[in-house]
C-alpha cells in the first residue's frame, strides 16, 4: 500500500473537497516519513516585487529569509510603544485571544492584532510586507492571522517544532501553501533569548502528524503545543540534511518564512525579553473552509476571512 493510500485509509475526511494531498492528525503512522510538497515555493517573479532574484533564490532553497533593518529605529520605537500599551490593557486580560504562558499569567501571545491597533493595522497593510508576500504566494493576499508575541526574561517558555501550515490546514481548513508570515522582531535577537529557529529545506516536504484533534484544541496548543508535532525521526532527518538556523539581529528586522518551513523555539533563560509582530498573509484564492482533520473550526480572532471585521 502507497503512502498516500495509507493516508487516506487513517485521516480524518473531509467533507468538502474528498481527496487531501496532505493528511495529518493520523491514527497511524505512513510507510513513509513526509509527503512531497505539491505547490511551488515562489510563484511570483523579481519584476513583480521589491524582492530580487537573489533574494527569492534564497526563500526558494531555505524557506526564509531574513532582511536586517526593515524598519527604522524611530518605526521600531513607535511600535514597541503600542506594543506596551496593548499588553498593560486590562480590558485584554483573561480573554481567549490574550494567551499567558503555561505557567504564570505573563502574556505570551496577542492574537488579531491589527484588529485591536490602528499602528499594527496600518503595519499590516504596508506595501512593503503586502508587495513581499504577494511577489511570494503570486497573488492577491489578505491578513489570515496576526499576533505580537512577547517572550519574558527568564519566563519565556519555548514552543515544539511544528508547521504553521499543518495546523492552519488541520484546524482552520487552508486548503494549500499559498501563505506566507512576516515577523517583524521588536527587541534585539540573541542566540540565548530565545530566537526563532527554522530548519532550511523543510518547506519541501509536509510531516504528517499523529492524533486525532481534540476538541478546542488551541485553548492548549497555544501555550504548549502536543498534538501537530511531526515525529522525531522525521526531524532528525531533516536536521541532518540542512541543519537548523536561528536568525538574530537588532530590532527592526524582517523574517520572511514560508506556511510550511518547520520551526520552534527554545525557552528565553536570559534576562533579555523577546518580542516580535506577527502577520500571515494567505493568498486570496486559498482562503479557508472546512477544517480537514478537527470537527470545529478554530475560532475566528486565529483564523480571519478575506475582509472580514473581527472584535474582541
Amino acid at each position: 500500500m502507497s503512502a498516500v493510500q495509507t493516508a487516506s485509509r487513517n485521516a480524518t475526511p473531509h467533507v468538502a473537497t474528498g481527496h487531501d494531498p496532505y493528511p495529518t492528525r493520523l491514527a497511524q503512522p505512513l510507510d513513509a516519513l513526509w509527503l512531497n510538497r505539491q505547490e511551488a515555493v515562489v510563484k511570483g517573479a523579481a519584476s513583480d516585487g521589491p524582492l530580487n532574484q537573489q533574494q527569492l533564490d534564497r526563500f526558494e532553497r531555505d524557506g526564509f529569509l531574513f532582511e536586517q533593518d526593515f524598519l527604522s529605529p524611530e518605526e521600531v520605537e513607535e511600535l514597541r510603544e503600542e506594543l506596551k500599551v496593548l499588553l498593560e490593557c486590562e480590558d485584554y486580560a483573561g480573554h481567549d485571544f490574550s494567551i499567558t504562558e503555561p505557567d504564570s499569567q505573563e502574556i505570551r501571545s496577542l492574537f488579531a492584532v491589527h484588529f485591536l491597533s490602528e499602528r499594527f493595522a496600518r503595519l499590516a497593510k504596508d506595501e512593503r510586507l503586502m508587495g513581499r508576500a504577494r511577489q511570494i504566494v503570486g497573488g492577491d493576499v489578505y491578513v489570515h492571522q496576526s499576533r505580537i508575541n512577547y517572550k519574558p526574561g527568564f519566563e519565556g517558555k519555548g514552543f515544539n517544532w511544528h508547521s504553521d501550515f499543518e495546523t492552519w490546514h488541520a484546524e482552520d481548513g487552508m486548503p494549500a501553501m499559498h501563505a506566507v508570515s512576516a515577523s517583524i522582531v521588536l527587541t534585539d535577537n540573541h542566540h540565548y533569548n530565545g530566537p526563532l529557529m527554522l530548519i532550511p529545506g523543510s518547506h519541501r516536504v509536509f510531516v504528517p502528524c499523529l492524533g486525532e484533534t481534540p476538541d478546542d484544541h488551541h485553548k492548549q496548543s497555544l501555550k504548549a503545543q502536543e498534538f501537530g508535532v511531526p515525529g522525531r525521526e522525521a526531524l532528525r532527518e531533516l536536521i541532518g540534511r540542512n541543519g537548523i538556523e536561528a536568525p538574530t539581529g537588532a530590532a527592526g528586522g524582517l523574517l520572511l518564512f514560508d506556511c510550511n518551513t518547520l520551526h520552534g523555539s527554545n525557552a528565553n533563560m536570559s534576562p533579555d525579553p523577546r518580542s516580535n509582530v506577527f502577520f500571515v498573509y494567505n493568498r486570496v484564492d486559498n482562503a479557508c473552509g472546512e477544517p480537514f482533520a478537527a470537527r470545529h473550526r478554530r475560532p475566528a480572532f486565529l483564523a480571519h476571512a478575506p475582509g472580514e471585521r473581527w472584535s474582541p
